[in-house]
C-alpha cells in the first residue's frame, strides 16, 4: 500500500471556472437551485423560456460531467451532488461552489465522497457560522484551503467505486419505489372515480384525532440515549414514516404524554411549518410506538369503517391536500388553524368497506415491495455511512482489491 499524501484542495481543483453570459442568448435554460438537491438527489429542475421569462440572477454557473456542486449556504443542510448527466443549457445557482478536479491528481468521485463526510460537513458549517453574511455561509476559498489526505489515483477510484455501487443500488430501489407508488395511486384513483360513492367526513371514520404535546413538554434536556422515539417533520417526508435517527424520551415521560403516543396504522400530519405532510406508520417499523412532537397531530382510523392506506392516498391526492390546506393561515409562519377539529370536518368519497378491502388486497404486494425496498435502502445507507470514514482515512486498505 502506497503512502497517502496531504494536499491543499485548491491545488488539485478549480472552483467556479465557467459562467453563463446573457450575451450567449440561450433560448431556454434548465436551472437547478440549491434547495432542489440534497445528498445528490435532485427534486426538480426548473425549465425557463428566456424569451418570455426572466432568468433568475443566480442562474449563472455552468457545470460539466463530474462537476461537484456544493451549496455555500448552511453546509449542514447537505445541498450538494456530483453531475453525471445534464439537460441541455443547464445552469446552477451561484449559491453553489462548482468544483472541477485536476483528473491526473484527484478523482472527482473520490472527492465528492470525501466532501460528504459528516466530520468535514460539520467543519465547513462551523466556518459558515463565523461568517458575517446574513446566513451562515462559506466562501470558495474556504473549500480551496482544506487540506486533505489522498492515496494514489487507482486507490481513489477503487474507494469511489465501492461507495458508488451502494449509491447506485439505493437509487435503483428509489426509482422502483416511485413506480410502485404510481401504480398504487392509479389504483386508488380508479376506485374513487369509477363509482358513485357516498361522501363521509373524517369524523365519521375516526377512532381518535389528537395533537402532539405543546410547549415545554419535550425539552432537549429531557432527551435520553434510548427509549420512546420522537417523530419530527424529518420523518414525514414521504407516504410512510421514514426512520433516520431519532431523539428519545424515557418510558416514564412517554406515559405522561400518552395522548400523543402513536402506533402502526396511525396517520401523522404536520400542522405548523412544512404543512401538508402526511405519513402512515407501517406495520414494518422499528418501534412499537412513537411520541409526536408539538408540530404534529394524528388520525387513528376506525378500521371497521375505513382502510388507513385508503385515507393515506386521499390525503396525498390533489383534493385531499386542497381540503387539508384550506385551513391554513395566509400570513406569518404556515400553520393549520385548530388542526384536530378541522381535520374531522374534511369530506371524502368513501366506498363501502368491501370495495376498500378489495383495493387493499390489490395494492398490498405493491406496498410490501415498496417498504422492503425502503428497509434495504436504510441498511445500504447505514453500510455506506459506516464504510465512508474508514475508506477515506485509509483504515480499510483497498489497494489490492480487484473490482
Amino acid at each position: 500500500m502506497e503512502a497517502w499524501r496531504r494536499i491543499r484542495l485548491g491545488d488539485a481543483c478549480k472552483i467556479n471556472a465557467d459562467s453563463y453570459s446573457p450575451k450567449e442568448e440561450w433560448d431556454f435554460v434548465n436551472y437547478l437551485d440549491t434547495g432542489n438537491i440534497t445528498d445528490n438527489r435532485i427534486d426538480s429542475i426548473q425549465y425557463i423560456n428566456v424569451k418570455s421569462e426572466k432568468l433568475p440572477s443566480r442562474a449563472r454557473r455552468k457545470v460539466k460531467k463530474d462537476s461537484i456542486i456544493y451549496s455555500t449556504v448552511r453546509p449542514n443542510q447537505r445541498h450538494f451532488g456530483i453531475v453525471k448527466s445534464q439537460p441541455e443549457n443547464f445552469l446552477v445557482s451561484t449559491g453553489f461552489a462548482v468544483i472541477d478536479t485536476e483528473a491526473r491528481v484527484l478523482d472527482a468521485n473520490f472527492l465528492y465522497y470525501l466532501l460528504t463526510q459528516s466530520t468535514l460537513v460539520e467543519a465547513l458549517h462551523a466556518i459558515a457560522e463565523q461568517s458575517t453574511s446574513a446566513y451562515p455561509s462559506i466562501k470558495p476559498s474556504d473549500i480551496e484551503d482544506l487540506e486533505i489526505e489522498i492515496p494514489d489515483l487507482g486507490t481513489q477510484k477503487k474507494i469511489a467505486d465501492i461507495l458508488d455501487s451502494l449509491d447506485k443500488k439505493i437509487a435503483q430501489n428509489t426509482e422502483v419505489n416511485q413506480n410502485l407508488l404510481q401504480q398504487v395511486i392509479a389504483l386508488y384513483e380508479h376506485l374513487v372515480q369509477n363509482g358513485d360513492w357516498p361522501v363521509a367526513t373524517i369524523q365519521d371514520v375516526a377512532e381518535k384525532v389528537a395533537m402532539g404535546p405543546f410547549g415545554s413538554n419535550i425539552k432537549v434536556s429531557t432527551f435520553v440515549p434510548e427509549g420512546v422515539p420522537i417523530i419530527s417533520g424529518n420523518h414525514l417526508r414521504g407516504y410512510f414514516l421514514e426512520e433516520p435517527e431519532f431523539n428519545y424520551i424515557t418510558e416514564e415521560h412517554a406515559e405522561r404524554l400518552k395522548n400523543s403516543i402513536v402506533y402502526p396504522h396511525d396517520l401523522i400530519f404536520t400542522h405548523a411549518g412544512n404543512i401538508g405532510q402526511v405519513a402512515m406508520i407501517p406495520d414494518e417499523c422499528k418501534f412499537d410506538r412513537y411520541v409526536l412532537s408539538q408540530r404534529q397531530f394524528y388520525l387513528r382510523c376506525d378500521e371497521s369503517k375505513v382502510v388507513p392506506e385508503f385515507l393515506l392516498m386521499f390525503f396525498h391526492s390533489a383534493s385531499g391536500q386542497h381540503e387539508l390546506l384550506s385551513y391554513a393561515n395566509q400570513t406569518g409562519v404556515p400553520s393549520i388553524a385548530q388542526p384536530a377539529s378541522n381535520l374531522k370536518k374534511i369530506p371524502f368519497n368513501c366506498p363501502p368497506m368491501k370495495e376498500q378491502l378489495i383495493w387493499k388486497e390489490r395494492v398490498k404486494p405493491l406496498l410490501g415491495r415498496y417498504l422492503n425496498n425502503r428497509l434495504e435502502n436504510e441498511r445500504l445507507s447505514s453500510l455506506r455511512d459506516t464504510l465512508l470514514p474508514r475508506l477515506m482515512s485509509g483504515e480499510l486498505d483497498v489497494s489490492e482489491l480487484e473490482l
